[in-house]
């Protein structure tokens, strides 16, 4: 499906390797630590039930569906894991801002800032990423870069320091680097805490072409049956 969709949309902006793998006949990974494994494997975080965690206080693994989406290239530990810690803030964040909880907890959904700070401490726990900077201190000396480890926990921060969607958005973009995706990932997690405001969802809609309208549309029918 990733070759099929490359070939569709040759210039989409990918990376060399990645573009190169998509022309070839070679299905194999190639051991890729870029971020494209995070950019691309937030649908993986929507198709695990909250409710069932605040049911059974077990969190459903997002990690096992964000490997399978990450190994299909980029197989290297850090770009699965890259992806697994994106899952996870993104899960998570629709956990808690969703209003659930486990027994004898009270929802924090109504303090956005008790949220975000179980969320960096679980990142930083489980995935060893330092997320103690400031967009402030990353700013001055931040540069293009493709990799996760240098551009998820940038993408995490941008996250844990916005007020609204489109202040996420603007944040990564004002980091620089490899914007587009380091926007993208932050959005997919602004995206589980805030919702998205209908006037930019309509604008980015208009961008599709109709096949990828209809994709956008399939994807809605399902994750309202999940």
């Amino acid at each position: 499906a990733m070759k099929k969709y490359g070939k569709l949309y040759p210039d989409a902006g990918y990376g060399a390797r990645f573009s190169s793998w998509i022309n070839s006949d070679n299905r194999e990974p190639y051991n890729s630590f870029g971020n494209g494994s995070a950019m691309r494997v937030s649908p993986c975080a929507w198709v695990m039930d909250c409710g069932f965690c605040a049911r059974t206080g077990m969190t459903p693994s997002t990690r096992n569906l964000a490997r399978l989406s990450a190994e299909v290239t980029h197989n290297h530990p850090e770009g699965i894991k890259g992806a697994m810690a994106t899952t996870d803030a993104i899960f998570m964040c629709r956990y808690f801002f969703g209003g659930y909880c486990g027994d004898y907890e009270q929802p924090i959904k109504d303090n956005p800032t008790e949220c975000k700070r179980r969320i960096k401490d679980y990142i930083e726990k489980e995935f060893g990423y330092d997320l103690s900077q400031t967009l402030d201190e990353i700013r001055p000396r931040y540069h293009f870069n493709e990799t996760c480890q240098e551009t998820v926990p940038q993408a995490i921060i941008a996250f844990l320091e916005s007020t609204d969607f489109e202040d996420a958005i603007r944040n990564a973009i004002s980091l620089g680097g490899d914007s587009d995706t380091l926007a993208a990932i932050t959005g997919s997690i602004a995206e589980a805490a805030y919702g998205i405001p209908d006037w930019i969802k309509e604008k980015a809609y208009s961008y599709l072409d109709e096949p990828l309208k209809d994709v956008i549309r399939r994807w809605e029918l399902y994750i309202a049956k999940k």
